[in-house]
């Protein structure tokens, strides 16, 4: 190697070296921190994270929940009686979301609408992102919007298909808070 290249190949190596300097902090996935009621390895810190989530990892996620009451809601940007009733569940959440964990799944959206959506109706309990609408069918559960309340021990006490009326759903709190 001659001596004027060795500079070059010094300077070509300080410059590799100083790229990778080992892997860049991760950005948060989410902007909105979660008021969860309880920790579980799959539920999200951040509301807007929305994680992808297929059935076989939904149930998991509800296995991971047991010993809470869980209110599970099936949404979309694009569904109008959606709009209607997620005022009504981000005001139950706000009294309940200490005893009863909420479990938002946004079906057939993209995550900018659904974060968009998460945002306009200040929501900040987490919800998971179903892009082909496979959560609800092996619940049982069908329509949209559906909202699923689950007793403490992970049985199901009731499911709503349709925008939940505030007395149906303070009901059913109530019942699974016990």
């Amino acid at each position: 190697m001659t001596s004027r290249r060795l500079p070059a190949l010094l300077a070509g190596l300080a410059l590799v070296a100083s790229c990778s300097g080992g892997p860049e902090p991760s950005a948060p996935v989410g902007t909105i921190p979660a008021r969860n009621a309880t920790e579980a390895a799959l539920l999200p810190e951040f509301a807007d994270a929305l994680p992808a989530m297929d059935p076989d990892t939904f149930q998991r996620l509800l296995g991971q929940l047991q010993g809470t009451p869980v209110v599970v809601n099936f949404w979309g940007e694009w569904c109008p009686p959606c709009h209607e009733e997620m005022p009504r569940l981000v005001a139950a959440h706000r009294e309940f979301g200490d005893q009863v964990q909420f479990v938002g799944v946004d079906v057939l959206d993209s995550r900018t609408q659904a974060k968009a959506f998460m945002e306009k109706f200040g929501m900040t309990f987490p919800s998971v992102f179903d892009v082909s609408d496979a959560i609800k069918t092996p619940l049982g559960l069908y329509g949209q919007p559906v909202t699923a309340f689950f007793r403490a021990d992970g049985s199901l006490e009731f499911a709503y298909t349709g925008p939940i009326a505030d007395k149906i759903l303070r009901r059913h709190l109530e019942a699974i808070v016990g």
